[in-house]
């Protein structure tokens, strides 16, 4: 049975605690970090505690996964998602893998500022895997075994600078400023028998209470056991590491027609990019100040759900200006 967990902030501490019908019972831990929660917290123990609970509208929330944790992402990792980037899916064989800086990590309901450089700015919800114990050396990892190497599943949103990380080949700097990594409300802690869910659940995204995106785990390319068993060969990864899984189409990203780019060449690389920002700034999906997006994951019985992700869109100096006053 899924164990929601979150972490919250009351009288100035950091604190977890298990949410069951909108109250939270805080959890007897002193762990600092998500690594240091999952490696020492059992699921049975948090099924079975009792206590003085506390409603969770009295609380502010903060990311269930900390920012001492890597973050590491799968990119184009849909099928119609990969037409829509331009992608041809019957020729990308390889698992697109990058980072997101940790410091773009905040809470679910947190606001999302956008810089004054940042002109393109879209959403991406995503499936997030935070993992239960350290890979340090190359492992198999099977849908068997994926139990015993990840802990749970949060909902995660890759906001992402598209005239930063396109322009300047740059997935990294398009895709970490700071909020950019929104983790949360909960951390859904699973049983070994709920991961036959995992290839079920339902992504859905939401701006200004329009449906952009809204697609199954089941048209994932490459797996999480496949993905974690890549990456051993690769890298260190530790408990309580994150793990997003890509986005499905519906992005307000519109990658030029072959014509279009065949085109391109013919121009400087100065003037191929500003026709590019020109032609996407013309599109209505870009997300504006005052935007609100929300995201949903869950599965069809509703015995995994990961709540619901909000977060206002504003620009940095609005939030400025509102400081200043």
């Amino acid at each position: 049975m899924p164990i929601h967990v979150i972490r919250f902030e009351q009288a100035g501490v950091a604190r977890w605690g298990v949410v069951r019908n909108e109250q939270i019972t805080p959890v007897p831990s002193t762990a600092e970090s998500t690594g240091d929660f999952v490696r020492s917290t059992h699921i049975a123990e948090l099924a079975a505690l009792q206590g003085t609970t506390l409603d969770l509208r009295d609380v502010r929330l903060l990311s269930p996964v900390t920012r001492s944790q890597q973050f590491i992402c799968q990119g184009a990792n849909y099928r119609q998602h990969m037409i829509e980037s331009g992608l041809d899916p019957d020729q990308k064989t390889y698992n697109m893998i990058f980072t997101k800086a940790a410091s773009c990590i905040v809470p679910g309901d947190h606001d999302v500022i956008i810089p004054a450089s940042v002109q393109l700015l879209d959403y991406e919800i995503e499936l997030g895997l935070v993992l239960k114990q350290d890979i340090l050396a190359p492992t198999s990892v099977t849908s068997a075994s994926l139990h015993e190497w990840v802990a749970g599943l949060v909902i995660v949103n890759d906001y992402s600078a598209r005239d930063i990380q396109l322009p300047q080949s740059q997935f990294y700097k398009g895709k970490s400023f700071r909020t950019f990594g929104p983790v949360g409300p909960y951390l859904c802690l699973l049983s070994p028998e709920d991961f036959e869910l995992l290839g079920t659940l339902q992504l859905t995204l939401r701006v200004n209470g329009e449906i952009r995106q809204n697609d199954s785990t089941a048209n994932l390319v490459h797996g999480p056991a496949e993905t974690l068993s890549e990456l051993s060969h690769v890298q260190d990864m530790f408990a309580g590491d994150l793990l997003s899984t890509g986005t499905p189409s519906g992005c307000a990203l519109a990658v030029p027609p072959p014509w279009k780019q065949k085109f391109g060449t013919l121009l400087s690389e100065q003037k191929k990019w500003q026709v590019f920002i020109a032609g996407q700034r013309k599109r209505s999906q870009y997300l504006k100040p005052g935007d609100v997006v929300t995201a949903t994951i869950r599965s069809p019985d509703g015995s995994i759900d990961l709540g619901q992700q909000t977060n206002r869109v504003r620009r940095v100096a609005d939030v400025a200006a509102q400081a200043r006053s």
